[in-house]
């Protein structure tokens, strides 16, 4: 089926003056935000220490293409552990403004400073004397002068041809939101952990995994005693399925038997121990290593499992190469 669609207001432009023309809006966008980031001073700690001192969610609003940035800049706030909630300005003057506590933080995007669906917002939040950040062009706006801090970033031009869409404007209006972000992240100590914690699934949750959040532990490990002789080895390899026996002492690993060393040993295996086959004291990894690492030690050295031990040599588990691949581990 064919899906190019033509309007009667198509214009022929050659490949070139197309790509110069979409090179133009990305320079100006950068452009736009390199010149903010000048201007940034008292004004913009101000914010932030509103947002971390706020004792209830912070409510980012905005209205139209704003309030897609305002929803982005919330989400951005939640991952780094502020808690925060976007309003659509028009559902405020409709039952939303209870999403606006007496100790939270408002955050309202607004080109213009002058959108009427902001109103109801504004008033709220000054009777209530809840403090209030505007990320506008116009400091003079109704919504600069009403706000508590205004994060104003002047004229700016847009990219688009027309000067109509919102683009330099929206895309500026993002960056001071995740400028905010990132200061906030020093401010209230959101450490890498934090960002598992809250990103628990896809690439970043399985990249900030720890070993001891995907080891095998207890009775699932094929443990076996020095002495152990190699007929019960193999039959607690065989129903462990980890292709491994790890030869324990003291609660403490003292060796390790692989299909390859039985492979080697063939000969006499059946008149030896365990003892007898295992080649000494195996590579280990610590439960709080990122799992990427125990990836990548078991690569280098060719190998598919890696017992956990603590800093004192005791056993608390074992890690296999599958365990790493089947979690999104990369190295």
């Amino acid at each position: 089926m064919n899906t190019h669609v033509t309007t009667k207001n198509s214009f022929d432009i050659s490949d070139r003056t197309l790509l110069s023309l979409c090179k133009a809006s990305l320079r100006l966008e950068a452009a736009a935000i390199a010149d903010y980031s000048e201007t940034l001073g008292n004004e913009f700690l101000a914010a932030l220490k509103i947002l971390r001192d706020a004792r209830e969610p912070v409510v980012v609003a905005g209205i139209g293409k704003s309030g897609h940035i305002a929803r982005k800049i919330a989400s951005t706030f939640r991952s780094i552990g502020r808690s925060a909630v976007f309003l659509h300005a028009a559902e405020a003057s409709h039952g939303d403004l209870g999403l606006v506590g007496p100790q939270s933080a408002v955050v309202v995007l607004s080109n213009s400073g002058e959108t009427a669906e902001l109103s109801d917002l504004i008033r709220y939040c000054n009777l209530n004397a809840v403090p209030m950040i505007a990320i506008v062009s116009n400091a003079e706006s109704t919504l600069g002068k009403h706000s508590d801090v205004v994060l104003a970033y002047g004229t700016i031009e847009e990219a688009c041809p027309n000067g109509l869409a919102p683009t330099t404007s929206t895309t500026l209006a993002l960056a001071i939101g995740d400028a905010l972000a990132v200061g906030l992240v020093r401010m209230i100590g959101t450490t890498p952990e934090d960002f598992r914690r809250y990103h628990p699934g896809g690439k970043l949750g399985a990249k900030l995994l720890r070993v001891c959040d995907i080891m095998h532990m207890g009775d699932s490990l094929p443990i076996v005693d020095p002495d152990l002789m190699m007929q019960e080895v193999v039959i607690t390899m065989s129903a462990k399925g980890f292709g491994v026996a790890l030869v324990v002492e003291d609660e403490a690993v003292c060796g390790i038997i692989t299909d390859g060393d039985m492979r080697r040993n063939v000969d006499r295996l059946w008149q030896s121990r365990a003892r007898d086959v295992s080649l000494g004291k195996p590579l280990s990894i610590e439960p709080d290593c990122l799992a990427s690492e125990a990836l990548e030690i078991m690569s280098a050295n060719g190998i598919t499992c890696l017992p956990v031990e603590d800093q004192g040599g005791k056993l608390l588990g074992l890690v296999h190469v599958h365990d790493c691949l089947r979690a999104g581990v990369s190295q």
